[in-house]
């Protein structure tokens, strides 16, 4: 039989110092996984819900260039596109139908008013009798004048034949052949007749003065005259209803033989030519509008730039209508009404604090946000500064660094503290 080697061995005790910092390393561990799960258990204490984070979207604050924008949609409208009115109470007689291409001038309805036909010809015939009755007044006046002018040249001849008597007596006064008085009747005589005649020759020229304001007077009427005649024979010309421009019918709005009123819309003229972007913007972004701001318009094939050129004044179911006009020719291909989107340039800010827009921002206003630190979302206050497509400002409450959620908190039901889990 062989014997083991158990009679050889020999028991080897532990060092003390060994001993002792083995038993500190295992009370060592024991704390720190007492104090993480204390920690661990009082941040689950205060937490009031609890949320699985494949259903949220966190985003970190960081800093950039922010561009301010606006995503709105719209629709290529024309930008010239006339309404034609009834010009008064007719019968219509139209002359195309729609869709028709028509050019400038061409006839597309005819309008009968009795009323209008009425009202010219009387005004026609008005202006033929005050005409006559100018060329009766110029034959009158010269008539008055002739007859003035007989009279000043009868007076005339009166005092030339007044002083050539006073003369003949001048000659024989000194051999008094005639008498003294003889001589002063003749001298008076030719004083008598100088005041006619000079009397004579002002009445004339009062008289061709006179007969002058009247001719005047009677062709101011018939200028008068002539001016309504013009502008009846203007509304009887408008009864025939013309292509203000070259274009297409794009709709008829009465029926064919139908009697309208006055002011009534007939048809619309649309000119494809000229094209412009008609934008539906929120109300929301119109304080930050202007003329002439830049628009990039994207028609499904292409993208092209324009500007800002007119903003509607009003308000219609929160929205303002906004036109925008292409910068240079106008892309080809398209269509009346078609829809398009549009992004709005509004500013573009620099190093600016931002982080990627959700639907945190229309949660509470915009006034606070979860953020995310340890694994639970804390509710903070913050304050947003300015907003675009993408990302929006951040004035205050957060700082470079934080993360946040973006979206999914509409399950938190403003909770102060919220755990999330992997």
């Amino acid at each position: 039989m062989i014997r083991d080697t158990s009679s050889q061995d020999a028991v080897i005790a532990a060092p003390k110092s060994q001993a002792t910092r083995r038993r500190l390393i295992i009370a060592g561990s024991a704390v720190v996984l007492l104090a993480v799960g204390w920690y661990l258990f009082h941040n689950w204490r205060n937490t009031d819900h609890s949320v699985n984070m494949s259903r949220l979207r966190i985003a970190e604050v960081g800093r950039g260039t922010l561009i301010r924008d606006a995503a709105v949609n719209g629709r290529i409208v024309a930008a010239v596109s006339p309404t034609l009115y009834a010009p008064s109470l007719a019968t219509v007689t139209l002359q195309t139908h729609a869709g028709d291409t028509v050019k400038k001038g061409d006839v597309l309805a005819v309008l009968e008013s009795p009323d209008l036909s009425d009202a010219l010809k009387k005004e026609q015939a008005a202006y033929a009798q005050i005409e006559a009755d100018v060329a009766r007044q110029r034959i009158l006046a010269r008539k008055q004048k002739l007859l003035a002018q007989r009279d000043a040249d009868t007076a005339e001849i009166d005092r030339l034949s007044a002083q050539r008597t006073l003369e003949r007596y001048d000659a024989v006064s000194n051999e008094g052949i005639i008498a003294k008085i003889e001589y002063q009747k003749a001298k008076d005589a030719l004083n008598s007749a100088a005041i006619r005649a000079k009397h004579a020759d002002q009445a004339s020229a009062l008289e061709s003065d006179n007969v002058a304001l009247e001719l005047q007077s009677k062709i101011k009427q018939l200028e008068q005259q002539r001016s309504t005649l013009s502008n009846a024979q203007r509304r009887v010309d408008e009864l025939t209803v013309r292509a203000p421009v070259d274009g297409f019918i794009g709709t008829l709005s009465v029926a064919n033989r139908s009697v309208v009123p006055a002011n009534t819309p007939l048809m619309t003229l649309v000119d494809l030519s000229r094209l412009e972007v008609e934008l539906e913007v929120p109300e929301t972004y119109v304080s930050d509008l202007g003329l002439g701001m830049t628009a990039e318009v994207n028609y499904g094939t292409g993208i092209a730039n324009g500007k800002l050129s007119a903003l509607s004044p009003e308000v219609v179911k929160n929205q303002v209508l906004a036109r925008v006009r292409f910068n240079g020719e106008q892309p080809a291909g398209l269509r009346q009404s078609q829809r398009i989107t549009a992004r709005l340039l509004i500013d573009e800010k620099h190093d600016a604090l931002m982080v990627q827009r959700g639907p945190f921002v229309e949660s509470e206003g915009g006034r606070y946000a979860y953020v995310v630190r340890d694994g639970v979302a804390i509710r903070t206050p913050i304050k947003l500064g300015a907003t675009s497509v993408s990302a929006v400002e951040i004035l205050g409450g957060l700082k470079q660094g934080d993360k946040i959620v973006i979206s999914g908190t509409e399950t938190f039901e403003n909770a102060e503290r919220v755990s999330i889990n992997n």
